[in-house]
């Protein structure tokens, strides 16, 4: 290594983490200490500056986010810096000075290295946080070279975090406990069978919330794992079919390490990343998971046929929660007209009355004239049909599921589904007793959102099945022990099964057990009934 001069030495100070320099040379002569300081390492020797230098360097490594502190008090480049460790540092963290975290905002004179997956995720250490894009964009193959590099490099109590994600998950085998350790925000198939058995971990959060978790410090990302459309001319890359809390992660993110697919969409609203703000890109080719929608059950579709025929009026706004109920609601409303769509998610059907014109959101509030939705999981007809369509906007969960926004549209109707409701009301949907199923995800968000609706017109749904699969009943006295209430008796409103509607809002304990007793399978009835009559002390009654 060369030998550093003063000016070169000065630069490395402003990096130098604030704290450490109080500690150093004394509170009060902190303020002093820019002037003293470029006199005293004018004057220093090589060897003194080497000294200097790998101090320094060891806290820009261990403090990177505390750049900022010190980069103003300094008043220095950060380019020059990025150039000199570009060639012995290839884990570049990112500063605030001249450095804007903003995804949008281009980043003069810095480009990504082009790497394979396993050089790419190399950088990746023991005990470090690591973030992966979720839902139709997970990054398998980022995930499964992340797995080898830490199988092979010895790594020990990696954190991984996302919401839900598709595909295999192969950090989640039991060869890889101590190495990655899953803290999963959303559960599916692919995670809830190793939470349950203790090997993972689940954080109950609402998702409009997840964001929070970056942007108050609570989480911090070392590396993120994100997969984008290719860069255009002016090197801005999407996040394709899925923003959802990932806009957030990468702005927190001191490392972001892109997988770059041409069959990704490109997307609008707050999709946009530019090249400048992702460390490394890989570039691989590979389809995007494709969900084909299965037949819909007889009983799902006497549902659909309740909402549709009952709930959604001409000119709603839509929101679909996850689940094939939601999916089954929009083949019912093919006849309808002026619908708009604000929600989390949504897959091929939607896509059929966008096809149709019966969503034309020509009656929302909220981005009139445009879909809105944070994450899309269809198959290819759908990824293809968001790839430059101005008529979709992608947004972060911090906006989409904003009650504040979400109450503003027009006859805001939200469909959501659950795993067991009781006499009362209140809505189990991420647990089946002290199993983990799901996750909190969407619903409230979308449900308090369409009960606060302005126009007084909103109407928040929960449907589901009368019975299990099994033929055990989803209306129950009480709820299993040890299971979870998402939506409390005193948010929900509307509860409908194949059976019909019950209008829960404003009703008293009885009311809603005969509400709810007459949506259930009628074999079910009168065991319900002697259920309320002991628990209330009085029979059921309009």
């Amino acid at each position: 290594m060369g030998s550093y001069d003063g000016a070169e030495v000065c630069e490395l100070v402003g990096l130098f983490m604030l704290n450490n320099l109080c500690d150093k040379y004394g509170k009060d002569n902190v303020g002093l200490y820019r002037d003293d300081g470029l006199a005293i390492f004018k004057n220093t020797t090589a060897s003194q500056a080497e000294r200097i230098k790998k101090d320094i360097t060891k806290h820009f490594k261990k403090h990177g986010n505390c750049i900022k502190m010190a980069a103003r008090l300094f008043n220095v480049s950060r380019l020059n810096l990025l150039k000199k460790f570009s060639k012995s540092n290839e884990k570049q963290l990112n500063d605030f000075y001249t450095y804007s975290s903003e995804p949008f905002h281009p980043l003069p004179n810095k480009v990504p290295t082009w790497r394979t997956a396993e050089e790419a995720t190399a950088v990746i250490k023991s005990y470090d946080r690591v973030w992966v894009h979720g839902s139709s964009m997970t990054p398998t193959p980022l995930i499964n070279a992340m797995a080898e590099h830490g199988r092979n490099s010895g790594l020990k109590k990696v954190e991984v975090m996302h919401i839900l994600t598709e595909g295999p998950m192969e950090i989640t085998k039991p060869e890889f406990e101590g190495i990655f350790r899953v803290n999963a925000l959303f559960l599916d198939k692919n995670t809830r069978g190793v939470v349950n058995e203790g090997r993972a971990d689940y954080v109950p959060i609402f998702l409009s919330e997840i964001p929070l978790l970056f942007e108050r410090g609570i989480v911090n990302i070392d590396v993120a794992l994100i997969q984008v459309s290719p860069p255009d001319e002016h090197g801005f890359c999407t996040l394709g079919s899925a923003v959802e809390c990932t806009r957030a992660a990468i702005i927190n993110a001191k490392y972001i390490i892109g997988l770059v697919n041409s069959k990704v969409p490109r997307t609008f609203g707050h999709s946009g990343i530019h090249m400048s703000h992702i460390d490394v890109m890989v570039a691989e080719e590979m389809d995007l998971p494709s969900n084909k929608l299965k037949e819909f059950s007889d009983i799902e579709k006497m549902i659909a046929m309740h909402i549709a025929g009952n709930l959604v009026a001409d000119g709603a706004t839509l929101q679909m929660g996850i689940g094939t109920i939601p999916q089954a609601v929009c083949e019912q409303l093919r006849h309808h007209r002026d619908l708009g769509i604000h929600t989390e998610m949504f897959g091929d059907k939607v896509v059929d009355l966008m096809e149709l014109g019966c969503i034309t959101n020509a009656r929302k509030s909220f981005a009139q004239g445009k879909s809105v939705v944070s994450f899309v999981v269809g198959s290819r007809r759908v990824y293809d049909f968001l790839d430059n369509n101005l008529f979709v906007l992608m947004y972060d969960v911090r906006t989409c599921n904003n009650i504040r926004i979400i109450c503003q549209n027009t006859k805001m109707t939200a469909i959501n589904s659950a795993i067991e409701i009781d006499l009362t009301g209140q809505v189990v949907a991420d647990s089946i007793g002290t199993e983990m199923y799901s996750g909190v995800g969407g619903q409230i968000d979308f449900i308090r959102g369409a009960a606060l609706a302005l126009d007084a017109l909103g109407k928040p749904i929960i449907a589901m099945p009368s019975r299990t699969k099994d033929a055990s009943p989803k209306i129950v006295p009480q709820i299993k022990l040890g299971a979870g209430v998402v939506t409390t008796r005193a948010h929900v409103h509307y509860i409908v099964t194949e059976y019909g509607i019950a209008q829960l809002f404003g009703k008293n304990l009885r009311q809603r057990a005969y509400e709810l007793i007459n949506i259930a399978h009628p074999d079910d009835r009168e065991m319900l009934e002697h259920a309320a009559f002991k628990r209330l002390k009085c029979m059921p009654s309009p």
